[in-house]
């Protein structure tokens, strides 16, 4: 290895991995020979693997080796934000859990930023907390990698990356459910608050959409999917677009009940009213959107069953990894109605 690529690996965090490729042994090789608890051993090979670390510049990391041991009796759990009730409901869940098991849990909120989610994993780690949950799985993005080669014991939640143990709502069953419970009513122009595409919950729900409209066969009308976040003013933004069109939709399925809220105003907004001229079904079920004035058909995820089995596969962490989804159910409520009732039919 030449002056420069040495160089270069300083920069950036060694790991076992590094030493391993460079000391041509394998990975449990290696952490067993630099395992200062372990007697020291002076043969060839093991004089060869201290060599290699030291020449890379290898530091081992306590923290990983904490976690491993899971000791400390906290469980880190990294969301986009607290101000998000799912997020805010989830959390909860999981502490409510983690108390039964005589554990704490600990949050942080990351904004939906993937370097934040980095800052926030590392701020837990060095805590020593016994593992994490994350929420901020996106799609492309790389901290679940990262993790795994460092040997963090850690699992998705709500949403998964199709490569790490997750535990999630059916979204794809979710948004089945939502848009068939509409074209039962007779809509057959749906609109979809569609949320963003780093975020396999929402591509779920947008695949369960399209899947109910090809089994009533009902084409797809591209003009009719609106990209958004996860937030009240998305979901504002997104139904005025759909509400502006030259033949606008009849129905909303919003990807959660922050954009079907958002929904509500803009169609106030437009003089019209749920469900009278417009149905709208959201998604998650949090708290409010019972007791609003028009109170929300709506997706039920089980956050608390969501919470415990990511709690079961974070202890079964060192296993091959699963994706556990667990079953929705639609809650039919006041803010949606037969098509013949709409303004636009």
């Amino acid at each position: 290895m030449s002056e420069e690529e040495i160089t270069t690996r300083l920069r950036a965090r060694v790991t076992l991995h590094d030493v391993a490729r460079e000391a041509g042994v394998s990975k449990s090789t290696v952490s067993r020979m630099l395992d200062e608890r372990l007697p020291s051993s002076d043969s060839p090979k093991a004089r060869h693997v201290r060599d290699v670390a030291r020449k890379l510049g290898y530091v081992r990391d306590l923290s990983a080796a904490n976690l491993r041991r899971g000791s400390t009796g906290t469980i880190g759990v990294i969301v986009p934000r607290l101000t998000d009730t799912v997020m805010a409901m989830f959390y909860e869940a999981v502490s409510a859990a983690a108390a039964q098991q005589s554990r704490f849990a600990i949050v942080a909120t990351t904004d939906d930023n993937p370097e934040a989610s980095r800052e926030a994993a590392d701020a837990l780690i060095r805590r020593g907390v016994d593992g994490l949950i994350l929420t901020t799985a996106r799609e492309g993005d790389n901290l679940a990698a990262e993790l795994r080669e460092r040997g963090i014991p850690f699992v998705l939640a709500l949403r998964h990356n199709g490569k790490t143990s997750a535990s999630v709502g059916d979204d794809q069953l979710g948004g089945y459910l939502a848009t068939r419970h509409l074209v039962d009513l007779g809509h057959k122009r749906i609109g979809i608050i569609a949320g963003p595409d780093y975020a396999t919950s929402s591509l779920g729900r947008l695949a369960g959409y399209m899947k109910a409209l090809e089994e009533a066969r009902i084409a797809a009308a591209p003009e009719l999917i609106i990209p958004s976040t996860f937030s009240i003013e998305s979901g504002e933004t997104a139904a005025h677009a759909l509400l502006t069109l030259d033949d606008p939709p009849t129905a909303i399925f919003a990807i959660n009940d922050n954009t079907a809220i958002g929904s509500m105003s803009a169609i106030a907004q437009a003089g019209l009213s749920v469900p009278q001229d417009i149905s709208l079904v959201g998604y998650n079920d949090i708290p409010i959107v019972s007791r609003l004035p028009v109170p929300l058909t709506t997706v039920r995820v089980p956050f608390d069953r969501v919470a415990e089995v990511a709690l079961q596969l974070l202890a079964d962490s060192e296993n091959s990894p699963k994706v556990i989804k667990i079953t929705p159910s639609l809650i039919p409520r006041k803010s949606t109605t037969a098509l013949g009732t709409a303004a636009f039919a």
